[in-house]
């Protein structure tokens, strides 16, 4: 067995896998050995998707045999049994045994776990959240989901649930969400529903507009987009405060397409997280440092703590 840990990250549209030297992790910056990333054909399905990733990995790892293999799944892992629940955005991932799948494939241990989760792991361990040993990673992008690191390990809730603040509930007369509930943080927050809104406030026809698009116009001081983007801004604020009201994590990171909506976004999530939690409470919100790579290097941290378990 050599001393390289492989990293998968299953996406909903990407595949992307990453080799890395067990030496690297005593270095204040690793880097990668190999990193590839493919994308997945539109009519895709999971047995497409892993034969695709076993022979990246192998591609990647070059006849070496890792000493383990960590895997981020875009989709409810149930981290207990290894099992991926499902994929909201690919057929076929229903009850599908991964690691076991995985373990035969490349005859290492293997750990699998829900990419909001793996990713918090990743900014925890070599991001944003180094020297921190509490916080809530948040991704604001075409959903809003998030994983948790307390006390220097992930938290993943009972059955796994944990982080899912999309579906905190911040404007109870609110619109309809996805889930069924209204004014959750994801249905006010999210690109395309930000995108949505603002078409239907603006009477906008154009059927290409993103929610990159809508903070781009308000930049330009677009009064229907500046409505949009600030009202999505407040929502995720207030759901931040309320999570820091409830688990009082030291520091918010926060990743995603939508975090690269300009100072006037990162201004009105602030000022609504610190209206909505207690003054005794105490957090920052930050950046995350990594983009796309965030669940490949959760997937490292995971393995590390495969020693932990003996």
């Amino acid at each position: 067995m050599d001393n390289y840990l492989l990293a998968l990250d299953f996406g909903g549209t990407k595949l992307s896998a990453a080799v890395l030297p067990v030496s690297e992790l005593q270095q204040d910056s690793p880097t990668w050995l190999a990193h590839e990333r493919v994308f997945s054909p539109q009519d895709g399905d999971a047995r497409f998707d892993i034969e695709a990733m076993i022979r990246l990995g192998k591609r990647l790892l070059g006849g070496k045999r890792p000493l383990s293999v960590g895997v981020s799944f875009g989709g409810p892992v149930d981290y207990l049994s290894r099992i991926v629940r499902l994929s909201h955005h690919v057929p076929g991932w229903e009850n599908v045994p991964l690691q076991k799948l995985l373990e035969v494939e490349f005859s290492s241990p293997v750990r699998v776990d829900n990419d909001a989760n793996i990713a918090a792991l990743g900014e925890w361990r070599f991001g944003a959240g180094r020297g921190i040993d509490s916080l809530f990673y948040v991704t604001v992008s075409t959903g809003v989901g998030g994983g948790w690191v307390l006390n220097g390990s992930s938290w993943r809730g009972h059955e796994g649930m944990a982080g899912e603040i999309g579906h905190t509930v911040v404007d109870p007369d609110g619109p309809v969400c996805l889930c069924g509930k209204r004014g959750c943080v994801e249905r006010l927050a999210s690109g395309p529903y930000m995108a949505q809104d603002f078409m239907a406030l603006s009477g906008s026809i154009d059927a290409d507009i993103t929610g990159k698009m809508v903070a781009e116009l308000a930049a330009q001081g677009d009064e229907y987009a500046r409505k949009i983007l600030l009202r999505g801004a407040r929502a995720l604020g207030i759901g931040l405060g309320n999570a820091a009201n409830l688990i009082n994590p030291q520091r918010f990171v926060l990743g995603g397409g939508v975090t690269k909506s300009g100072e006037l976004w990162w201004q009105k999530v602030r000022h609504a997280a610190e209206q909505t939690a207690l003054p005794e409470v105490r957090f920052d919100i930050v950046p995350a440092v990594f983009a796309d790579d965030a669940p490949l290097w959760g997937a490292v941290a995971l393995m590390e703590g495969l020693k932990d378990e003996g």
